[in-house]
């Protein structure tokens, strides 16, 4: 049985939270879809589906039907060596095979193939590789591929500023010479004249039937789908006045037209539309800037003749060149040259590191000095780069649970706010008697704080106010070089209050080095001594056996041959070496093996107390000596425990050490409270212990070894794991192998975590306070639409200020 496959599907059309609501109904009713989760910020769908129950074309399609459309992204590639109808039947069947074509067309006169596809789950360039896979040439027509998804977004946002320009052009007159007449400025024969009321109803049609007309159509389908959205309260809103002033005119009913209101209330929320839309587009710049990032042609070695081909076209194996002030096209390892590198984009630090034969270098980051030539290991997806940008797309679409609450709310705030609307008319038409001096009549007065009511209702704050918070923090995050997987975690993150950091690789370098070489019962003397014990360690994968290997070969100690090598996991080795029986271990495996050591405490106690590790070495049954191994912290670390404990945070470490050893490290470094003798099966529990406590724990290893530990605590997270960001266990991952990068990644889950409690605080105290205000016919309905306008700019524009976090 197939796995379950998750996509992303690029949304248009979507203004607040029950739009994602109907989004999200509508594909679960999908047969086959288990579950979608859709980023009313990020505009983004995230489905998950049984291949073999539903397809692509299905999903869009429920799309559609729920009232939007999916971004499609489009191309016309010219093709060479198409040679007949099998060539192209051929082309036709391979592109249409690929995960994310919708179709795929083959004009055999003009040697172009036709696709169309989603941006979000194939590029052109993706397209393109697979048509050369066929052995066809692709021809290069000198410029460069569109963002189909961005193309489709400035579309909308070009179509909004449109029917913005449109209503400004027939609301403005309207709206001038109404106030005008009002104040008592226009000439008396002008002011009274018929044909300005006619004037009114046309122009005031153009704008509620051509520039409203989105909101009948998307109010009707919200409506068709179960829910209500802010388009239907719009639609409501404006037609009551709209209708009121027509009935005015024709003589239908006495007193005065609104038709200024009914065209100021639409202009003005498409003003709002147009705002947000662009300031949405600001939320994503982190992902474009990464998408930006990557070089549009690559020099190769090919033939012994080096030529310059575009950066799709490069093929693993390809020995590539990058000279000074170019930048990697692909990931690869340097085969010659020495060169510094500058990974900032990668890893947020800003010094270059130095490159030489053997070392890995990524696609995107710049070469700085000398010419390096490497071999190309991972193109397109692959990439270091691909794959963070993957990682954000993922995270910005996910939904924090602190978002449950807002959706909640907004599956019923429409209704509530059309029967609180109804109720307004009901109280000031029936219960509010007129006063003597009012120039409105008693039906225009309740109709107008009707209006009013249905106006200033706004659903899209709420819907905003959690997504483009998380959008804002990942982009700024990715920048960063700390990747969040998902956007329950960073919220989690603010929360924390105990880090619990693994020692080795972590804390430490994680690359230990025998410092001191005791001989105690031993006649062999201190070469024989550490010869015997490299020569075990040889067949184990310890660091600290790969420290006494490391020591041999420096002073170039011959290995011997062994046998009935054995292991324990966590305590020592034993193995036969040149006729001798060999244990190597720490004090709990002397135990286990019965050799005692308690005339040679004080040599033990000492080296513990240096923050060395300490190595047995018993052979034959008798100890015969001690070695000092000594793992120094990592630049930075001793700040990175005193920011943390800056920032209220107890911190803790992890290790597999004896108590003495991990204490005098924990004074080296500023930590609060140590764990030791912890063997790795153990860290689960020590974890789960310290949440029993009350304590909300940050888990920071390597995310390979301390798999288990990252995923029970709170927050994993998994620090220095390079290019092998897609695998790691934690939730969040630090590119570099700075542990400073832990409190910035606290602080930004933090601050995030802040933005988007000001954001629904925001949301929820606008229509507290407003909707009750209109009611009470406090509120004029054109500033109603200004301020419900207002409402959604101010949310985004709070979490756009996420982007200066530092």
């Amino acid at each position: 049985m197939p796995e379950p496959r998750q996509i992303s599907l690029p949304v248009l059309g979507m203004t607040c939270a029950n739009c994602v609501a109907a989004v999200e109904r509508s594909l679960s009713k999908t047969e086959g879809v288990e579950s979608a989760n859709v980023n009313l910020s990020a505009e983004r769908a995230s489905v998950r589906f049984d291949p073999q129950k539903t397809n692509l074309q299905t999903m869009i399609g429920s799309v559609r039907k729920a009232g939007y459309e999916v971004a499609l992204g489009e191309g016309n590639i010219l093709v060479q060596g198409i040679a007949d109808s099998s060539d192209a039947l051929r082309i036709e069947r391979a592109v249409n095979a690929l995960e994310g074509v919708l179709s795929a067309q083959v004009n055999l006169a003009s040697e172009r193939v036709a696709v169309q596809y989603v941006p979000t789950m194939i590029s052109q360039n993706d397209i393109r590789q697979e048509i050369r896979k066929g052995g066809f040439k692709v021809v290069d027509e000198g410029k460069d591929l569109e963002d189909a998804e961005m193309l489709a977004r400035q579309k909308e946002i070009a179509n909004q500023r449109r029917y913005l320009i449109i209503g400004l052009i027939f609301t403005l007159p309207v709206f001038m010479l109404s106030m005008a007449r009002d104040f008592g400025l226009l000439p008396m024969a002008l002011a009274h004249a018929k044909w300005l009321d006619w004037t009114f109803l046309v122009f005031a049609t153009i704008v509620q039937f051509y520039v409203g007309w989105h909101y009948y159509v998307n109010g009707v389908k919200s409506l068709r789908n179960g829910s209500a959205n802010m388009d239907v309260l719009v639609a409501l809103g404006t037609s009551a006045a709209y209708f009121y002033s027509v009935a005015v005119v024709l003589g239908i009913v006495p007193g005065h037209g609104y038709f200024e209101t009914s065209a100021v209330i639409i202009t003005l929320v498409r003003l709002g539309k147009y705002l947000e839309a662009k300031a949405k587009g600001g939320a994503g710049d982190a992902i474009r800037k990464l998408i930006n990032l990557r070089p549009k042609k690559a020099y190769i070695i090919r033939d012994g003749i080096e030529v310059e081909i575009p950066v799709d076209e490069v093929q693993i194996g390809d020995i590539v060149i990058v000279r000074p002030g170019e930048k990697m096209p692909v990931d690869g390892v340097v085969v010659e040259g020495h060169s510094s590198v500058d990974e900032s984009m990668l890893t947020g630090e800003s010094l270059p590191v130095e490159k030489k034969a053997g070392d890995p270098v990524y696609g995107a980051t710049m070469n700085k000095l000398g010419m390096l030539k490497f071999e190309a290991t991972k193109i397109g997806k692959d990439t270091a780069l691909s794959q963070i940008i993957k990682l954000v797309e993922n995270a910005q679409a996910s939904k924090a649970p602190i978002q449950n609450l807002a959706d909640k709310i907004s599956a019923v705030f429409v209704p509530v706010v059309i029967g609180i609307a109804l109720i307004t008319f009901l109280v000031w038409y029936f219960l509010v008697p007129l006063p003597a001096d009012a120039e409105v009549s008693l039906l225009a007065r309740a109709l107008i704080n009707m209006v009013a009511v249905l106006v200033i209702a706004c659903p899209c704050a709420m819907g905003l106010a959690t997504p483009t918070a998380v959008m804002v923090g990942t982009g700024k995050g990715a920048e960063l070089g700390i990747l969040v997987k998902n956007s329950e975690s960073l919220e989690r993150a603010g929360d924390i209050n105990m880090v619990v950091l693994d020692k080795t690789g972590t804390l430490t370098r994680g690359q230990p080095n025998v410092s001191d070489i005791l001989v105690l019962d031993f006649a062999g003397g201190e070469e024989r001594l550490l010869q015997l014990a490299a020569s075990v360690e040889a067949g184990s994968e310890h660091l600290l056996g790969e420290a006494i290997t490391a020591a041999a070969k420096l002073k170039g100690i011959p290995l011997l041959e062994m046998s009935a090598f054995k292991s324990r996991t966590g305590k020592g080795v034993a193995a036969e070496v040149d006729g001798n029986a060999i244990l190597i271990g720490n004090q709990a495996y002397m135990d286990e093996q019965h050799i005692a050591y308690d005339a040679f405490t004080s040599e033990v106690e000492t080296l513990q107390a240096e923050a060395k590790t300490v190595i047995l070495i018993a052979i034959n049954g008798k100890l015969a000596g001690v070695m000092g191994i000594m793992d120094t912290l990592k630049e930075g670390s001793q700040e990175a425990v005193q920011k943390l404990h800056e920032m209220g945070l107890k911190v803790a470490m992890l290790t597999g050490d004896n108590q003495r050893t991990a204490e005098a490290i924990a004074r080296q470094a500023g930590i609060d409270e140590v764990l030791a003798n912890v063997l790795p099966k153990d860290k689960v529990r020590q974890v789960k212990t310290l949440q029993e406590a009350g304590k909300v724990v940050a888990m920071v290893g390597d995310g390979i070894n301390d798999a288990p530990a990252l995923t029970q605590a709170d927050v994993g997270i998994a620090i220095g794991t390079g290019t092998d960001v897609a695998i790691a266990s934690a939730p969040f991952v630090l590119i570099s192998g700075d542990l400073r990068s832990v409190p910035k990644a606290i602080a930004l889950s933090r601050k995030t975590l802040k933005t988007i409690k000001q954001n629904l605080f925001w949301a929820f105290f606008y229509n507290t306070i407003l909707i009750p205000a209109a009611a009470l016919g406090l509120l004029n309905p054109m500033l109603a639409a200004a301020a419900m306008s207002f409402s959604s700019i101010f949310v985004i524009s709070n979490s756009l200020r996420l982007k200066r976090f530092k």
